[in-house]
């Protein structure tokens, strides 16, 4: 290769190599790992009736959302290790609430677990949100959800379920160890950890990214 030839190909080096970094990068954020939809259309529970007396939707929000019905002194681990672990490092973003559906009649019950809750923490509490239903209310919203979960007699479950702003159920379709993760068991620390907070952090990166291109596309108007 002559020297004319080699100046040439060290050009066009320097000038492509630029280009496919760029190419792969923008592809790598187009093709961005989303957390799968599991289940569509989820139940709305805006009418519900709330501990706090104010509404709730799962529109526009990402819920965590629990069923505790009658059984909250068996559920009461199970908060603990959803405040440690997943809420107290998760809840200062904007839309992100966490639901706890509870049968009707344990209102005083759910205000002792807040009351634990807030001993020795330091953080905002008003995430934590309680709707209170009937059993076929319950019911209705946990078949919903179309799970191969159950509820126990109690309407409970340890099982916790991550809905989108669209009222989507997300959760894995290729987990190594169920193959399809509906919800995420709330007695496991590991599984929390593990599991719950890497998927919490796909969706909420979603969302950013899809805020990032929207803002863009308005400047870009603007322009």
């Amino acid at each position: 290769m002559n020297k004319q030839l080699q100046k040439y190909f060290v050009l066009g080096i320097l000038f492509i190599f630029p280009i496919v970094v760029y190419l792969f990068f923008a592809s790598g954020i187009n093709n961005f790992a989303k957390l799968p939809v599991l289940q569509k259309n989820i139940l709305e529970i805006s009418e519900w009736e709330t501990l706090s007396g104010k509404n709730v939707q799962l529109e526009n929000n990402i819920s965590i959302i629990g069923f505790w019905g009658d059984d909250l002194d068996f559920r009461k681990l199970d908060a603990f290790n959803l405040n440690q672990k997943i809420y107290k490092r998760f809840y200062k973003f904007k839309d992100l609430q966490f639901l706890m559906v509870v049968l009707n009649g344990n209102q005083a019950k759910v205000a002792e677990i807040i009351d634990e809750l807030k001993k020795g923490s330091s953080e905002d509490m008003s995430k934590w949100k309680f709707v209170l239903g009937d059993e076929i209310k319950i019911k209705e919203l946990f078949s919903s959800f179309g799970s191969d979960l159950e509820l126990n007699k109690k309407l409970s479950t340890p099982f916790v379920f991550i809905v989108d702003k669209d009222k989507n159920l997300r959760g894995r379709d290729d987990d190594n160890d169920m193959g399809t993760l509906y919800g995420y068991n709330s007695s496991s620390v590991a599984e929390l950890t593990k599991k719950m907070t890497d998927d919490i952090k796909i969706i909420l990166a979603e969302y950013r990214l899809a805020l990032k291109k929207n803002n863009k596309y308005k400047l870009d108007r603007d322009i």
